[in-house]
């Protein structure tokens, strides 16, 4: 007799340049868990899940965000346009100067976006910076 795991699959919605081949170097990369949350299994190419519930989930592949007065910070060197999401309990992350852009969606009940970002971040360092974000104080004026 053996005894089989009942894992549910996170249906995620893949990104419209999820088939990248940049995306699968990063794919690669991403970690194994993130703050003891082991990675799931997820329904679509180019993404990657955390936790049950989800405490973040990863899609390869978005499109890459242009100049933006967003929030920007930057993790590992490697920037991040951040904002609210619509739901209440979700940050949403972006990858700013990296193409293929990756957006992380971050349950900030569960867990910390610094701490889903320090985890998730080096993995992006495949794919060589384009572009830096740039605050007021970094423009002439």
């Amino acid at each position: 007799m053996s005894l089989a795991g009942c894992e549910r699959t996170v249906v995620v919605e893949p990104a419209q340049d999820a088939q990248n081949p940049d995306c699968a170097d990063i794919m690669l990369r991403m970690p194994d868990d993130i703050a003891g949350e082991k990675s799931r299994t997820t329904s679509s190419q180019g993404t990657k899940a955390w936790g049950d519930p989800n405490i973040a989930v990863v899609r390869c592949g978005v499109t890459p965000p242009g100049p933006t007065t967003d929030q920007c910070v930057s993790v590992s060197s490697v920037d991040w346009i951040s904002k609210a999401s619509e739901e209440e309990d979700t940050w949403v992350f972006t990858s700013y100067g990296r193409t293929p852009a990756v957006e992380v969606l971050v349950n900030r009940k569960a867990e910390s976006g610094n701490n889903v970002l320090a985890a998730i971040s080096p993995a992006l360092t495949a794919v060589k910076s384009e572009a830096k974000c740039v605050g007021a104080q970094d423009l002439d004026s």
